[in-house]
């Protein structure tokens, strides 16, 4: 083995992919794909004894979450690089992968050209995003920031557009369901509304989530 050689490991519980990235990376110069697992616990037990320089991470996976994966690896080993490949290109997904950590996202669709170019990029220091998921990052700082709504009923309301009950929303931000409720009226007062449904059409037409 080349010392030079940058080590990768790879994090897809799709066995034929996997095999299809290591074959892919193996055949490139100056990387070597060091381990392949399914869960990212596996990634984690493992993870001393391959050092891997950069890991490429799904996001859908067996128990623990891709994102939560990213997290985990971040916190104990921050200078490791972890770039997303998966199938999700929705905006929560892309910035729970983002926020957790990682360097750059791409699509499974993506090719051989495309994935040494990934790997280049961040061995250089910076990050790699396709085109479409780059748009989709900047769109999300376009927001109105004229918005009424103060940051916790901005969160609450982007929790309902995503369907989340009064119960499941206290949970996830731990307050009271009552402050739930509160911060509810207090959203249809100032968006001069009387249902979930139009407050979320109005804050989407208007970007205030």
């Amino acid at each position: 083995m080349n010392v030079f050689e940058r080590r990768i490991a790879v994090v897809e519980d799709n066995s034929e992919l996997s095999n299809l990235y290591s074959f892919l990376i193996n055949g490139l110069e100056s990387y070597q794909v060091v381990g392949i697992y399914k869960k990212c616990e596996e990634l984690l037990k493992n993870i001393r004894h391959d050092r891997p320089d950069l890991i490429l991470m799904d996001l859908e996976l067996p128990g623990m979450s891709g994102a939560e994966g990213i997290r985990q690896v971040k916190k104990k080993y921050p200078r490791i690089e972890i770039l997303v490949i998966t199938i999700h290109e929705n905006d929560e997904a892309i910035f729970q992968a983002l926020s957790a950590g990682a360097c750059g996202y791409l699509s499974k669709t993506a090719g051989l050209g495309e994935i040494e170019k990934a790997l280049i990029q961040i061995e250089a220091g910076g990050a790699y995003m396709t085109s479409r998921i780059a748009r989709r990052v900047i769109e999300s700082f376009q927001k109105n920031y004229f918005s009424p709504l103060t940051i916790r009923e901005t969160e609450i309301l982007s929790h309902i557009a995503k369907g989340k009950t009064y119960s499941m929303i206290a949970q996830d931000l731990s307050i009271a369901g009552d402050t739930v409720k509160s911060h509810i009226k207090n959203i249809y007062s100032k968006l001069h509304v009387e249902s979930k449904a139009e407050a979320i059409s109005i804050a989407l037409k208007e970007k205030f989530i």
